[in-house]
């Protein structure tokens, strides 16, 4: 069963490979969505359930990641795979928003996001499309997309911390 890799893992903090039409036929990218939906489901911290994974958090240093909402909410977000995406549109309207990662346990951080995206990918079945996203799911898809470049969310973030001892601003929203 794919496990989530250790912080220090090289595969999160290298720029990862294309997928390649053999990697379709062989069955390496059924390989790595069914290693990514294992390790996604076995997250479960304080009652969170994850939304997303890529490749490389599994140790896979390939373009792909996953957006597969785990919640029991009727709100959930939709599934999307994306292979080898790219983003044609990125809006030039940014917000702050909180953000954590299954790569790094108890650690938060405020990270400066595009508040809408258009991502250009493929499907598992090999099929091109293009989606707009905006909020939550565009949020997601910028940070999946960064683990595809090596680049995790404390990289970006202006401010971090750990969930004991959150800065004075987010303890009294709580």
């Amino acid at each position: 069963m794919a496990k989530l890799v250790p912080l220090d893992h090289p595969a999160l903090h290298a720029i990862a490979e294309e997928i390649t039409a053999e990697d379709f036929t062989d069955g390496t990218v059924a390989k790595i969505l069914k290693g990514m939906r294992q390790a996604i489901k076995t997250y479960d911290v304080d009652g969170y359930a994850a939304v997303a994974i890529a490749a490389p958090q599994i140790g896979v240093s390939k373009r792909i990641f996953l957006i597969e909402d785990q919640s029991d909410d009727e709100g959930r977000l939709p599934t999307v795979v994306a292979i080898n995406p790219s983003f044609s549109k990125v809006s030039k309207k940014t917000h702050e928003v909180a953000e954590g990662c299954l790569s790094i346990p108890d650690t938060y951080g405020i990270v400066k996001r595009s508040k809408n995206v258009t991502l250009k990918a493929t499907d598992e079945d090999g099929n091109e499309y293009v989606r707009g996203a905006g909020g939550l799911l565009a949020q997601i898809m910028q940070h999946e997309y960064d683990h595809l470049d090596g680049i995790l969310f404390t990289d970006r973030a202006e401010k971090v911390w750990h969930k004991d001892h959150p800065p004075k601003e987010i303890e009294e929203l709580t």
